[in-house]
């Protein structure tokens, strides 16, 4: 376990922030010395020297202000980490969800209770506003483990808000009445007004942390732990005590699936989706259970924006949610479903990726932990339980069964005859006493002051009517049973194993598996879209983009990036655009791609060049050149041509009309190398196959020469 922050320091044992301490004050400055009379006008000067050194350095010595602001800091820092965002790791639980369930368990008589009773009660303890005691009851009462609800609690999947607390009852679950609660094992603190006392923590002996989630954010920390499975945890409980390899993994009220590929103990990442149904049409799917974090609002608004984007084939959808989730949609005409399923994970809220991340308070303190972490602890912890309950059952039995021995001889041995004649408390104390002295043998321990006040608190009507042979057959259920406590004292494990198998069978039915664990097959995105934006060209008014009428020039994705190249060797990368202006001179487009080789034959200061090249890496919307300057391009080939035919316009002498050059004979460059010299004449025309105006018996087609 890794310490994040301590602040135990600023804390009493309970958990409150210690006052301020009083500052202690400065000793008053001694004067200096006087100067003498010649000396004055130099002092003077030296008073009126200016400190100029930054305001930060001199802040750094420290002053009032500073220090009441790191105080303050530290205070305000230490209480939200520890008494507001976090859950403690002893019961798993935050103060208002602790608050909550001690009211609850204060006005527990077995029937629903009004929520906003509850939030009242629960303010006595709570310094902050009815509004976070009333969330946080809602959200405890919709994990369903905890508190039972009766009346509108609002709806995990439409996220729907719950009714206003004076309309809707709770009572808690037969589950926490039973597993959460015992008050000789709690201590307890004065309430923020010191009115009340609160428990520091609730003795549970479930891993609340881990069956219930949690999420909160704190001064330079926040913590996000993933909800489990009710029956995994203490099967995991038992593989601990068992000293047995244990794996549990996050279990959402939505259902859903999930990945847990980049998860491990509590650590990464889970990719959970939505369940998607085509039994009823082929033309029709339906969404049955939700991803985690995910209402059916928030998806179906997913939905339509990728259908405004053209990202998903639906054309309509519609909403039958209730007590269970089923979202219709209906697909365009000529759909595949296993295409649309495709594209519904890939842009809408269908698939999200939820992180986890466990920091809890341990020991007055923040800690960062794993999953097997906590319920290592927690097993532990609920072992030390146990053993407590059961000697404080053993506490209990024995005194029962002295008292009821003491009972028995007091009314069987009519000791309480001896007390008649007795005219002070001190003599009918000793004469009790001396009654029972023939009868120690048969006394757990010896006789107190309090046993003779039960004793004498007898009354005459239960001396009566005392039933001697009923008292022996309690007396020895009490003993068998305290025979069956302190045996499992000496075998405290067993016990555990068997206490978390009770739980199981009674309670884990209840509680089934809701997340279908499953690995996702990888959805390339770019093939999904790679025609989902068809760019066009307007070369008359110089436009370009999807939203233009034009020449059609590529089809591509939303996520492409796309090469614009111009006719003077400038060229720019971009996204696809909607509607830019690119002027009447644009030669080329293609989908980016740095490792991409062209060829370009391009004509700068009367002299021809060629070079095979690879842009690299381009910043978006940034314009470069391929070539050395602003020049006249004749060819920009992706197709790597193993010819370039090449006709010269006629000049005087001139006794080499055509040439035919083979870019593989020079090597690939970068984009700003100026390339192999081709000619100094000047260039009619260019192919790269041979044309019609190509003469092969003509006495001038030499082969060029690349220098």
């Amino acid at each position: 376990m890794t310490d994040i922050k301590d602040q135990s320091e600023f804390l009493f044992d309970d958990g409150r922030p210690k006052p301020k301490p009083k500052p202690k004050p400065e000793p008053e400055p001694t004067p200096p010395p006087k100067a003498p009379a010649a000396k004055k006008k130099a002092n003077k000067k030296v008073d009126q020297k200016v400190d100029h050194r930054p305001a930060a350095v001199a802040l750094q010595e420290g002053g009032p202000l500073q220090s009441l602001m790191d105080y303050n800091f530290i205070q305000y820092a230490s209480y939200v980490i520890c008494e507001r965002a976090i859950p403690n790791l002893a019961d798993g639980l935050k103060p208002v969800q602790r608050r909550i369930l001690h009211a609850l368990q204060e006005k527990d008589d077995g029937r629903f209770v009004k929520v906003a009773n509850v939030v009242g009660h629960a303010m006595q303890y709570h310094p902050h506003g009815d509004a976070s005691i009333a969330d946080a009851l809602v959200a405890l009462t919709n994990r369903g483990f905890l508190i039972e609800g009766q009346g509108n609690f609002g709806n995990i999947y439409t996220g729907d808000r719950a009714a206003a607390s004076r309309y809707i009852e709770c009572r808690l679950t037969p589950l926490a009445r039973e597993e959460i609660f015992n008050k000789p094992l709690t201590q307890y603190v004065p309430s923020y007004d010191g009115r009340n006392k609160e428990p520091v923590t609730l003795p549970a002996k479930l891993p609340l942390v881990l069956m219930l989630g949690a999420e909160g954010i704190a001064v330079g920390l926040a913590t996000k732990i993933l909800p489990h499975n009710f029956t995994e945890l203490l099967e995991a409980q038992i593989a601990i005590l068992q000293k047995k390899p244990f794996q549990v993994m996050p279990d959402f009220p939505q259902g859903g699936l999930m990945d847990v590929g980049e998860y491990k103990d509590g650590v990464g990442s889970v990719r959970v989706r939505a369940k998607i149904d085509t039994k009823k049409k082929d033309n029709i799917l339906t969404i049955t259970e939700l991803p985690a974090a995910t209402t059916t609002d928030s998806l179906i608004g997913s939905i339509e924006d990728a259908i405004r984007k053209n990202k998903v084939p639906v054309k309509a959808i519609t909403d039958f949610t209730a007590e269970k989730v089923e979202i219709e949609l209906t697909l365009a005409s000529g759909t595949k479903p296993e295409k649309a399923i495709r594209a519904l994970y890939a842009f809408t809220g269908c698939e999200t990726k939820i992180s986890s991340n466990i920091v809890m308070i341990h020991d007055k303190k923040p800690v960062e932990l794993k999953v097997s972490e906590v319920l290592k602890e927690l097993t532990r912890r609920l072992v030390e339980l146990l053993e407590a309950e059961l000697n404080q059952r053993k506490d209990d039995l024995e005194q029962e069964i002295h008292n009821k021995t003491l009972v028995q001889i007091f009314v069987e041995n009519r000791i309480y005859k001896g007390i008649e004649d007795c005219k002070t408390s001190g003599a009918i104390e000793d004469a009790v006493l001396d009654g029972f002295i023939p009868f120690k043998k048969q006394l757990r321990r010896p006789i107190i002051s309090p046993d003779v006040d039960m004793l004498l608190g007898v009354r005459i009507r239960r001396i009566s009517l005392f039933d001697i042979n009923k008292n022996k057959r309690d007396i020895e259920k009490m003993l068998a049973e305290l025979t069956e406590v302190e045996k499992n004292l000496k075998q405290i494990t067993r016990y555990a194993i068997r206490y978390l198998r009770r739980l199981l069978k009674q309670y884990g039915d209840d509680h089934p598996r809701r997340t279908i664990i499953t690995a996702f097959d990888e959805i390339e995105v770019r093939e999904l879209t790679a025609t989902e934006l068809e760019l066009t060209y307007d070369r008359e008014k110089g436009y370009f983009g999807s939203g233009t009428d034009g020449d059609a020039m590529l089809q591509c994705s939303s996520l492409d990036k796309i090469l614009l190249v111009w006719d003077n060797g400038r060229y720019k990368v971009v996204t696809p655009p909607d509607r830019l202006f690119v002027d009447k001179n644009l030669i080329y487009c293609a989908t980016f791609d740095r490792d991409q080789m062209f060829t370009l034959v391009y004509t700068l200061d009367d002299f021809t060049f060629m070079k095979r090249f690879t842009l690299g890496g381009a910043i978006l919307d940034r314009e470069y050149f391929c070539t050395t300057s602003e020049a006249t391009v004749h060819l920009f080939d992706a197709n790597n041509p193993a010819d370039i035919f090449v006709k010269y316009k006629p000049a005087k002498a001139q006794r080499i009309h055509q040439q035919v050059f083979h870019p593989h004979d020079i090597p690939v460059k970068s984009a700003r190398a100026r390339g192999n010299h081709m000619t100094g004449k000047r260039i009619a025309r260019l192919a790269t196959s041979e044309p019609r105006w190509w003469k092969k018996d003509a006495d001038d087609g030499h082969r060029g020469v690349l220098l």
